[in-house]
């Protein structure tokens, strides 16, 4: 393999820095001890303790968790599902299924959102359901992440020799047992990094909260946004400095779990 020439890395490193220098500014300048933004004025932590002492950000950080982990629990369970049947069984227009299933992963998230939120206006119309608020968060959520983690487990499949589990039949095993005995536990680095993708993206999520979320639902970027708009504040940087790291350990977490792993035994 050949080494990067000097123009080479040159240009990787600006490509980089252009890339990472805002999110560095925002971390530097959570520690800023000025309290409406601005100039360096000196180090200081307290904006990360005065957290803990807002009401508000206190309830916008549960109910982002509340929103990340069930979805992301339904979705995990449902896109497994999905992944497992469209890697292992054929049906009539099983390639059309493949290419919808991508649908959700490509469109914009504002299309996204305005769908649901007529989805919403829709069934409230016919049902008197569906009041804007956690439960069609959630269901929102649910919706975008279910093709994620279909997609992580997929590719998972892909990789596992069909061999394994066909010599678990030729041993008497039924189809259950050798789903939970052998094919399953071969699945679950692919799962587990499927959940890890579906949280981050939970938490990352602003647009799509924003159009369905109701009085009392507040997440933490729609916290974020409204704060924003009446100016940056270094709690606000601390704030968004939590929500990335907690994005980064999401993402390392998935890249860990999709990182081949040598069959037992082999060389």
């Amino acid at each position: 393999m050949r080494r990067l020439t000097l123009p080479l890395w040159l240009i990787s490193g600006f490509l980089y820095a252009f890339m990472y220098a805002p999110i560095v500014v925002v971390i530097v300048f959570s520690f800023n001890s000025a309290r409406h933004g601005g100039p360096w004025m000196g180090f200081t932590t307290e904006w990360y303790a005065k957290l803990l002492d807002s009401p508000d950000k206190i309830t916008a950080t549960n109910n982002t968790v509340i929103l990340a982990v069930v979805s992301t629990i339904v979705s995990t369970v449902l896109g497994t599902m999905l992944g497992y049947g469209m890697s292992r069984y054929r049906f009539p227009g099983k390639r059309m299924f493949s290419w919808l299933m991508y649908i959700p992963v490509v469109i914009p998230d504002i299309v996204m959102a305005v769908a649901m939120l007529s989805f919403y206006a829709l069934l409230r119309d016919w049902l008197g359901l569906f009041q804007l608020g956690m439960t069609t968060m959630i269901i929102a959520h649910i919706t975008f992440q279910i093709p994620f983690v279909a997609i992580v487990v997929r590719s998972r499949m892909v990789g596992m020799d069909p061999a394994i589990e066909e010599a678990a039949h030729d041993l008497g095993a039924s189809t259950w047992q050798t789903f939970w005995n052998v094919t399953f536990p071969l699945m679950i680095p692919g799962v587990l990094a499927g959940a890890m993708l579906a949280i981050t993206l939970s938490l990352d999520d602003f647009v799509v909260s924003f159009f369905t979320t109701g009085p009392g639902a507040t997440t933490l970027p729609i916290l974020i946004y409204s704060s924003v708009k009446r100016g940056i504040t270094p709690d606000i940087n601390a704030l968004s400095t939590l929500i990335v790291l907690a994005s980064v350990a999401g993402v390392i977490g998935a890249t860990l779990l999709q990182r081949p792993h040598r069959q037992a035994g082999g060389g």
